[in-house]
């Protein structure tokens, strides 16, 4: 492969788009609960989550045309359905561009056209991958990245809608039902992984990305709202399922906490950074903007009740996703500095 690079290149983790995710998507929902974040400060928000983003797919871009980095990333049947990361990583950010700089949508419309060809070298490695993992490798040790499969392609009909036109309802329900199609097969996979097997501990083995259960389908519902396809009957049912799901999964990660945090101490439970811990904060931001977008959007009459419900739970969980992505941005820059102080006393010692 002649494209391929060798050397030295800034070694950057596969699931950093995760980090633009989920910023990003506070910016264009949860963010309308707190107007001197939105109207004030959104603008300058927007433009260091664009540095941000200039930053970190720099080096993913790099990496990735390198041989040592490139075969054995496209070669493991789950990692590499990162890749989704990046797509919705642009898909986030470009709408975060229509509701902070209109000015500039040929750029934004450019960024997406780039996007949706990344996405079809996606599609083709996310068929590939889940040929591997349903046939070929069972047993393989899955975990919720898998899923990344639904979100990448979710975030693309979204985006085409909102960059470009409202697209005709069959391509947009195309679109949504693959994107569920490949959710029922990571959730087959999931379910042979933590259901059928018992070698596993809720402590060691329950992924961080295992949030994307119920993130997953909050982007798809999204998409659905979004594009006005399926029923105002079936998206009210949906929402309800999205919403015990996100309730189930999140009690399953207060119970691992937990174990956790009698197994390793408070520092390695709590206080550790992990890149996959950004898939939280993006899967909260989604049921958020989700819900948002279906009460906004006429097209969707809800029922009284569900809308007090929606609208009372709302108000809490903006509180959450701020203090979430707060906390995640505190042990971030934690990770950060402890980084750059061993890397300077490494310095200083072979210096002497």
């Amino acid at each position: 492969m002649f494209m391929l690079l060798k050397g030295h290149y800034n070694k950057i983790e596969p699931a950093s788009g995760a980090i633009i995710m989920a910023c990003g998507i506070f910016l264009i929902g949860a963010v309308e609960a707190f107007p001197i974040l939105d109207v004030i400060y959104g603008k300058y928000l927007a433009f260091f989550l664009l540095v941000a983003w200039v930053i970190i797919y720099k080096d993913l871009s790099i990496q990735f045309f390198h041989r040592d980095f490139l075969i054995p990333f496209i070669q493991n049947p789950v990692n590499s359905f990162v890749i989704g990361t990046w797509i919705a990583g642009v898909s986030v950010l470009c709408n975060v561009f229509l509701r902070y700089f209109p000015e500039i949508l040929l750029l934004t419309q450019a960024m997406a056209i780039f996007n949706t060809f990344l996405w079809l070298f996606f599609l083709a490695n996310c068929i590939y991958n889940f040929k591997q993992l349903l046939f070929d490798h069972k047993d393989y040790p899955v975990h919720g990245a898998i899923l990344l499969s639904t979100v990448g392609t979710q975030s693309i009909i979204i985006l085409l809608n909102n960059v470009f036109f409202q697209f005709p309802v069959y391509f947009s329900e195309a679109i949504i039902i693959l994107g569920l199609i490949f959710y029922l097969a990571g959730i087959s996979l999931l379910f042979n992984r933590y259901v059928r097997h018992h070698n596993w501990t809720l402590a060691d083995d329950w992924a961080n990305t295992n949030c994307i259960i119920h993130g997953a389908l909050s982007i798809t519902g999204l998409a659905i709202v979004t594009t006005n396809t399926f029923t105002p009957g079936f998206i009210t049912y949906f929402w309800v399922l999205v919403f015990g799901l996100l309730i189930s999964v999140e009690a399953v990660e207060v119970v691992r906490a937990i174990k956790r945090i009698k197994l390793y101490g408070w520092n390695k439970a709590i206080f550790t950074y992990h890149v996959t811990q950004w898939s939280r904060n993006f899967t909260f931001g989604m049921f958020y903007t989700f819900t948002l977008v279906m009460q906004e959007n006429p097209f969707y009459p809800i029922a009284g009740f569900l809308y007090n419900l929606q609208r009372t739970f709302m108000d809490y969980w903006a509180w959450v996703t701020l203090l979430a992505i707060l906390w995640e941005i505190a042990i971030f820059m934690k990770a950060r500095m402890t980084t750059l102080y061993h890397e300077k006393l490494i310095s200083h010692k072979t210096t002497r």
